[in-house]
């Protein structure tokens, strides 16, 4: 029987009331989250335009959980160091977006961060092949990246299975262990499936930050996420 996973819940801050942020973010870490999950978008690699890094050090001092900052930009070494300096945690971005994706991963860990690619639903995955001894955490999107709300993919389950694969063999050789993430339409109905193909963490947004305060609020919503992973 195999031991237990470890299974981290992430709140993507895009869902959040940005009014009251500071708040959100106190919130769901009191409600049980691991993460808090940052997405920046440039209106240039993706069609929207998001949060810099002086959000990123505003809400440094709210949380005392992990920042894990998703770089929806191109270029991207100039906000690495940028957001490192706010207080990120993790930092991960898009090989697209990166003309030396090896040099972006060891300047992300030079700063002092863990380090990893964001997959897109068609991009493959063996833009990890050479790169695997750097990898800190691989996020796949299960939506295509610029808007929250989308529903998931359902694609995304077999390439979830398929890098699962590849991070255990890598581990199963006397690699570093490397976090799987999820990102895009995760919800209590779909959240164990993405589990059960490899997934050990998970981004949610409008499901956690959106949950009505008659169903607990966020506390109900990531309880009831724990329970339909314990039953995975």
């Amino acid at each position: 029987m195999s031991k237990s996973k470890t299974y981290r819940i992430a709140p993507s801050i895009l869902s959040a009331d940005f009014a009251r942020l500071g708040e959100e973010v106190s919130r769901v870490e009191a409600a049980g989250a691991d993460f808090i999950h940052f997405d920046v978008m440039d209106n240039h690699y993706v069609p929207n335009l998001t949060i810099g890094p002086m959000v990123c050090k505003a809400i440094r001092p709210h949380v005392k959980i992990p920042i894990d900052v998703h770089l929806m930009v191109s270029p991207v070494d100039a906000l690495v160091v940028d957001f490192a300096k706010a207080g990120a945690d993790l930092i991960t971005f898009h090989p697209e977006a990166s003309p030396h994706v090896d040099r972006t991963l060891q300047l992300i860990r030079d700063q002092g961060c863990k380090a990893g690619l964001v997959l897109n639903p068609s991009t493959p995955i063996a833009h990890m092949d050479w790169v695997m001894d750097k990898l800190d955490i691989v996020l796949l999107m299960s939506v295509n990246p610029g808007f929250g709300g989308q529903s998931f993919i359902a694609s995304t389950l077999a390439k979830l299975a398929a890098v699962r694969q590849k991070i255990d063999a890598h581990t199963s050789a006397g690699g570093q262990p490397i976090l799987l993430e999820v990102d895009g339409g995760i919800k209590v109905d779909n959240i164990a499936a993405a589990a059960a193909a490899g997934a050990d963490t998970f981004v949610a947004g409008s499901a956690v930050f959106g949950a009505p305060d008659a169903d607990g609020g966020y506390h109900g919503v990531i309880s009831k996420f724990r329970s339909a992973l314990a039953a995975a």
